[in-house]
């Protein structure tokens, strides 16, 4: 059986209870619709498509890690709103300008995710404050080679991801 019908098979046969699952764990059904679907698109898009003992329990694990990732969304949108309300109107950007600067914060999340909070902490200082190596290691409390290694770790990330 190919990848595909393998996952055309898993979708016909558990696309409605991952729906109520994920139904049951958000309260919404628009939304637990997209992250079914989103959780299939995984599953359709991956390298290799496991033999499956328990397709409940694969499903469930990748539907999971999407649900995970659409609450950081929300959170890291919930946080950007929340800084554009502080701004003052005259300098807020447009509609637009907001939807792609939260692509942008979204993508740099899943770039540095992984990255132990220090060193995403070191990063962000650097690039979104502007602050020196100095700074960084005086706001974190560690050492400028410190501060340095941090830096290196997180622009080696972000290199190799492009």
């Amino acid at each position: 059986m190919s990848p595909s019908n393998t996952v055309e098979v898993l979708y016909n046969d558990h696309h409605h209870w991952l729906t109520g699952w994920l139904r049951r764990k958000l309260g919404c059904p628009e939304s637990a619709a997209d992250l079914a679907q989103d959780t299939f698109i995984r599953v359709l898009t991956a390298r290799e498509t496991p033999t499956l003992v328990e397709p409940r329990a694969f499903l469930t694990t990748i539907a999971k890690r999407v649900l995970f990732n659409f609450y950081r969304r929300q959170d890291l949108e919930r946080a950007y709103l929340d800084a554009l309300a502080q701004m003052p109107g005259h300098v807020a950007p447009s509609e637009e300008e907001r939807a792609i600067i939260l692509q942008t914060l979204v993508e740099l999340d899943q770039l540095l995710d992984g990255l132990p909070t220090q060193v995403k902490r070191a990063f962000l200082l650097a690039q979104l404050d502007g602050l020196t190596y100095a700074q960084i290691g005086a706001e974190l409390g560690i050492s400028i080679a410190t501060v340095k290694r941090h830096l290196n770790k997180a622009a080696l990330r972000c290199y190799f991801a492009l």
